[in-house]
């Protein structure tokens, strides 16, 4: 059965740092380092993706938590 949990996002926000789900914002922070320890705690927990944003707001860093095939396909 496939996991319909949505991507955790850790994002920018003004001079803050916060964690989106599903378009909603999770947590807010102070610091980067913050936000991507919570985010990666709650993309564990809904066993789910966590993607790591930069301040320009590209991706630096991505992370699947689960639901992952093995053997991967390829």
């Amino acid at each position: 059965m496939a996991n319909n949990n949505p991507t955790v996002h850790t994002v920018p926000n003004g001079s803050e740092w916060k964690n989106v789900q599903d378009g909603k914002t999770i947590d807010l922070y102070e610091t980067k380092g913050l936000a991507v320890e919570a985010g990666r705690e709650k993309a564990k927990n809904d066993e789910t993706e966590h993607v790591i944003h930069n301040r320009n707001g590209k991706i630096s860093e991505s992370n699947s938590y689960g639901n992952d095939p093995f053997p991967p396909r390829g």
